[in-house]
């Protein structure tokens, strides 16, 4: 009996000073890191959006003078960084704990997988061809390889997206989901359910989009803008649907920069340039055609469906 009373006091102990020490961890702390939520949520919220409207003039002027869209993309990074700070949210509720490896090789391979489900029905119906012969001709004078069969070069092709510019990626990728997974969804969550999340940091993440594609910048622009818009609008609000359950099951940023930089580098990278396109492929392939925001929405309505367990941070 006493062994069993005393171990109950010792745990008792050790818990008290645990809670303790996590109250301490969530105070508001001077240097900015490890202070913790916002007190008020809705305050942040505006901030960011504010802020982030801002700097994206300049963002966008970048772009035109750079001709790459990674300084929009940093943007964020950077409206969130203020946001923080002004609204006394410390850098460390962003999510940047790992995490664990089933949900990061889940979050890189659902996109290829989606990705590539895509374009086996584009192909498959005839809206674009499989292979670009000009493309893998392209990639082989590149690779200095011209002993090399096209299978080959495909193979490499595959291989080197696969990994080189995956990795390429993660800069500007994760200035963007610091802001949209890691700021956003988490303050969203305190004032709303999943549902809203997902829908309200959606929304916000395509119109962030829709300028540079009214200007033409971005998508192609064979198809009318309108048409452009919803497609665009609902590949991406499906993603954050997945994103947004990702980043408050896990209470991780990874899991969604993983999931952004796995759509982005395979779609851009792998499966557009190597389809040949046909008389109206615009209507149906990459972000902007059909096919692929209506493979990406089957998915969402998964998640959408598990995000209803989803606690908020």
């Amino acid at each position: 009996m006493y062994p069993r009373r005393y171990s109950g006091d010792v745990d008792q102990l050790r818990l008290s000073h645990r809670e303790s020490a996590l109250s301490r961890d969530a105070g508001p702390d001077k240097s900015g890191w490890t202070a913790g939520h916002s007190p008020r949520p809705a305050v942040a919220i505006g901030v960011f959006v504010i802020l982030s409207a801002s700097l994206y003039v300049v963002g966008l002027w970048l772009v035109y003078r750079l001709g790459s869209a990674t300084p929009l993309m940093l943007s964020v990074g950077a409206a969130t960084v203020l946001t923080c700070l002004l609204t006394n949210r410390g850098l460390r509720t962003l999510g940047w704990s790992w995490g664990n490896w089933p949900d990061l090789w889940l979050s890189y391979l659902l996109p290829l997988g989606y990705v590539a489900a895509a374009y086996c029905v584009i192909w498959v119906l005839h809206l674009g061809a499989w292979y670009d012969a000009g493309f893998v001709g392209e990639q082989r004078e590149g690779f200095n390889l011209g002993h090399w069969g096209d299978s080959q070069v495909i193979a490499l092709q595959f291989a080197l997206t696969a990994s080189v510019s995956f990795v390429g990626l993660l800069p500007s990728v994760l200035a963007e989901e610091v802001g949209w997974r890691g700021l956003l969804v988490p303050e969203l969550s305190r004032i709303m359910p999943f549902a809203g999340v997902a829908l309200t940091s959606g929304a916000l993440w395509a119109l962030w989009h829709w300028p540079l594609i009214v200007m033409g910048l971005y998508g192609d622009p064979v198809t009318p803008l309108w048409y452009r818009l919803l497609c665009f609008s609902l590949g991406i609000m499906s993603m954050s649907v997945v994103m947004a359950y990702f980043r408050l099951r896990t209470q991780s940023l990874w899991p969604a920069v993983v999931f952004h930089m796995s759509h982005n580098v395979f779609l851009q990278k792998f499966f557009v340039p190597m389809t040949l396109g046909q008389a109206r492929s615009a209507w149906w392939v990459d972000e902007f055609g059909a096919v692929l925001p209506l493979t990406v929405a089957v998915v969402a309505l998964y998640y959408w469906r598990k995000g209803r367990t989803v606690r908020s941070t």
